[in-house]
């Protein structure tokens, strides 16, 4: 059974940090593309950063110099830091994991809201 659970989410002040997690089972890790999304309720889900298998990483322009995404394959989980956040970061973070194995696989996991106000 595959679960992708996020954690890490909360408040935080204009120019906060957090760190988000990806704790991932039932998936081929090592061979994941994972990425980290976010969703603002009544827009469209917005792809924030990727780290491909070799973990090269590619970022939104909107959220580039301030967040890093990366990877630990031993834990088979994902994070992503954010630095310098910003009232227009307020979004459901979601993690997304696609798999090519025998076929194309994705996952999503449940979310976790992320909300930056003074």
């Amino acid at each position: 059974q595959v679960h992708l659970v996020e954690s890490g989410g909360g408040l935080v002040q204009p120019g906060g940090s957090l760190r988000l997690s990806c704790r991932t089972s039932g998936i081929s890790f090592s061979i994941a593309t994972m990425n980290w999304y976010r969703q603002v309720p009544g827009q469209q889900r917005e792809l924030v950063a990727t780290i491909t298998s070799w973990s090269r990483t590619d970022y939104a322009d909107s959220v580039k110099g301030r967040f890093t995404i990366s990877r630990d394959n031993a834990e088979k989980t994902v994070y992503l830091q954010m630095n310098g956040l910003k009232p227009e970061d307020t979004a459901v973070y979601y993690c997304y994991a696609a798999v090519r194995t025998t076929g194309d696989y994705t996952y999503w996991g449940q979310g976790t809201q992320v909300t930056v106000s003074s």
